[in-house]
């Protein structure tokens, strides 16, 4: 018998309400017919059954609304529905074509867009497996040909055709490694192109496309049949949703409490061109909108200089990199000096022009304050002791400008040291590398052995009196490659308490093939073994050929830290993997300071 005494409901709820409280939110999306916003009660039944907590979703296309929306969910499911307009593919409607649902369109494809910028787990189904693709660069059929009927006429619960599975896909390994599922089906349109971001994990006899998975290890997944009605077969699906919602809430708590910094990007060589840092600039792996929406704090931005060939000038080497194309004003660019002041210049502009949401930092502290107060940080450093022009004033002159470290080669030997792809010009560091190393460590500027030869690496190692930092390097143990470092020198500089970042070139994270996230991870991984967790982090190198499928540039950082959590990295380790290191060292550095 139903008790209908409403306190006794309330006095259970207070008393679980602290786990009750941990429900990661999923958005649902909702259906259109005629005047209702209308959502079968079996999604939001499913979503309940595997811990989470549903919130209907309606097809509103105001961007506030969806945005605001996306800042609350942990988790979309894109639910099934209407066929789309297939002008939204630019194409005309073929005869098959069935009744479309206009209103759900455009909200769907914008919220579905959106949300894979801000790296949020989904789920489609049906209409949702055709919304996925619709909106991330695959293509939709607009009528099912086939012997096979994908229209049943049965219940809804009951499974009408089979379907085979990829034995090393995300749906496999959700259904315990079955190759074939039995299932229902209700649809017109299937996907016939998954695109660059997905691949086909399940089909049915006749070759239709019933499931896809991202390909960038991200948790996105779309199934064609209807698992909400399929009771305990279908409740696995909504259990990895709701798990994956779960970390990813885990993920974006954490990022509120701990600093996160890539110590690496190149942007600023773009910054001369017009860029709209202010935008999404598609120009651009590092601007406001992606920081954000990959919950990044702060970045180190280089001033990147390219090394000339001898007998070659600055000037002419910078005009015919392709850096400089597009720069607008190339009186700056005469000189090393200048042209690292110059991209200074632009920085200072660009964060003058943003101050509500963007700082300069000098320290640690500045970092922290700065993430306090709800701003992005930007710090300076130099790729390429070639801007000194072998003046040793110039260091402090840098120093005083907030310069935090100098890159002391590139690709190439210069007049301070060898580079790994230099030509043994001074058999390591130079004299007068010697003196430009000592002046750093009494300017409190940390010395950066990231492109360095090895016996300059050496070198530097035992002038400094500071730790050194390689601010974007990988390992050669997995990646034979003369810019990575061997694990004798992963060993010298955790003796001597410097860090190593592992970067995201494809060519130093492994020889063939393309390069993912789960090689940085494997390069991270390898590096801790050999040094420890307290001298690793990150330095992406976006903008200067950095990025790679799963984290490709600001917006997908996170990914890296849900990857962390799921190999259950502690909140200690994480927050030293990004950036707690670097700034132990950093304020050591400064500490030292003549």
């Amino acid at each position: 018998m139903k008790n209908f005494n409403l306190q006794s409901y309330l006095d259970e709820i207070y008393s679980t309400y602290p786990e009750g409280a941990h429900r990661p939110i999923i958005g649902i999306t909702a259906n259109y017919e005629g005047i209702d916003a209308t959502l079968r009660h079996a999604y939001y039944d499913q979503i309940v059954e595997a811990g989470g907590t549903p919130v209907i979703i309606p097809p509103v296309a105001d961007k506030n609304v969806i945005v605001s929306t996306l800042d609350h969910i942990d988790a979309l499911l894109l639910t099934g529905g209407g066929d789309y307009n297939p002008l939204w593919a630019g194409e005309e409607p073929a005869k098959g074509l069935h009744n479309i649902n206009a209103t759900r369109d455009l909200p769907e494809l914008l919220i579905t867009r959106l949300a894979y910028n801000r790296q949020i787990p989904m789920l489609g189904i049906c209409r949702g497996m055709q919304t996925l693709a619709m909106a991330l660069g695959g293509h939709v059929k607009q009528d099912v040909s086939s012997d096979i009927k994908h229209s049943q006429d049965a219940d809804r619960g009951e499974a009408t055709h089979r379907v085979s599975i990829e034995d090393d896909s995300t749906l496999a390994y959700i259904y315990k490694q079955a190759t074939t599922l039995c299932v229902n089906s209700f649809h017109h349109q299937a996907v016939d192109d998954a695109g660059q971001r997905f691949r086909i994990t399940a089909k049915a006899p006749d070759g239709v496309a019933e499931a896809m998975e991202s390909t960038e290890h991200k948790p996105i997944m779309g199934v064609q049949w209807h698992p909400e009605w399929l009771g305990g077969e279908g409740l696995p699906l909504f259990r990895w949703l709701v798990d994956q919602a779960q970390n990813f809430r885990a993920a974006k708590q954490l990022h509120q409490r701990i600093l996160t910094l890539d110590t690496h990007c190149d942007t600023p060589m773009f910054f001369p061109q017009g860029i709209h840092f202010e935008q999404r600039d598609k120009r651009i792996l590092v601007d406001l909108h992606k920081m954000t929406d990959g919950h990044q704090d702060a970045v180190i931005m280089a001033a990147y200089l390219p090394q000339p060939k001898l007998g070659d000038t600055f000037s002419a080497t910078l005009q015919q990199s392709s850096s400089f194309e597009g720069v607008r004003d190339k009186a700056f660019a005469t000189t090393p000096y200048s042209y690292a002041n110059g991209i200074f210049d632009q920085i200072e502009a660009i964060v003058s022009q943003n101050s509500r949401y963007l700082s300069l930092a000098r320290t640690p502290a500045d970092l922290y304050a700065d993430k306090q107060q709800g701003r992005k940080s930007i710090m300076f450093a130099i790729e390429n002791g070639l801007a000194l022009e072998h003046d040793l004033s110039n260091v402090k002159r840098f120093a005083q400008r907030g310069v935090v470290y100098i890159t002391l080669c590139h690709n190439g030997d210069n007049d301070i040291c060898d580079s790994a792809r230099g030509c043994n010009t001074h058999d390591g560091v130079s004299q007068f590398g010697e003196q430009v190393i000592r002046q750093m460590n009494a300017c409190g500027i940390m010395v950066d052995l990231s492109h360095a030869g090895e016996k300059s690496f050496y070198d530097a190692l035992q002038i400094s009196e500071t730790p050194i930092v390689c601010s974007h390097s990988n390992c050669r143990a997995l990646c034979d490659h003369p810019r990575n470092l061997t694990d004798d020198q992963l060993r010298a500089l955790a003796a001597r308490g410097g860090v190593a970042h592992t970067t995201l070139y494809g060519g130093f994270l492994r020889k063939q093939g393309e390069a993912s996230i789960l090689d940085a991870i494997s390069h991270l991984e390898h590096a801790i073994e050999v040094m420890g967790i307290d001298h690793v982090g990150l330095g992406t190198d976006f903008d200067g050929d950095g990025g790679v499928r799963g984290i490709a540039d600001s917006s997908e950082l996170i990914n890296f830290t849900l990857h962390l959590l799921r190999r259950k990295y502690s909140e200690r380790d994480i927050r030293k993997i990004w950036g707690g290191n670097w700034l132990r060292v950093m304020t050591e550095v400064q500490g030292k300071k003549a």
